[in-house]
């Protein structure tokens, strides 16, 4: 069973930047494909931006690129999200989650099979 713990999360003024932080645990991370996604009030769950298990692939919604990366570090079991250059339609709470299945990124929620809590970011005009 994988178990995802974000962190990272915080409110900052719009330009500024956040870097968020998923520990990966209970399973093998490289042949986990992982994703970032976000939920603001009153709206779906969004894709943000996914990383390939093998790390040949890379996808961001066109509202983040440019402006956030995503990187994974095998030998912590960490993902990361950088986000740059943040604005307040990027306040959300972010969810790391991982998908074991299909070994590409997918943008679909229900494409993966384990999820974060969530760490909220907020920011401020």
């Amino acid at each position: 069973q994988v178990q995802l713990v974000e962190s990272g999360g915080g409110l900052v003024q719009a330009g500024g930047s956040l870097r968020l932080s998923c520990a990966v645990s209970g399973g093998t991370s490289s042949k986990n494909t992982m994703a970032w996604f976000r939920q603001a009030p009153g709206k779906e769950r969004e894709f943000v931006a996914g990383l390939s298990w093998s790390g040949d692939w890379i996808h961001y919604a066109d509202s983040v690129k440019g402006r956030f990366t995503i990187s994974r570090d095998n030998a912590n079991n960490t993902v990361y999200l950088h986000m740059n250059n943040l604005k307040p339609e990027d306040t959300a709470l972010y969810y790391c989650a991982a998908d074991r299945l299909h070994f590409i990124v997918r943008v679909a929620p229900e494409n993966y099979q384990y999820w974060g809590q969530g760490t909220q970011v907020t920011v401020s005009t």
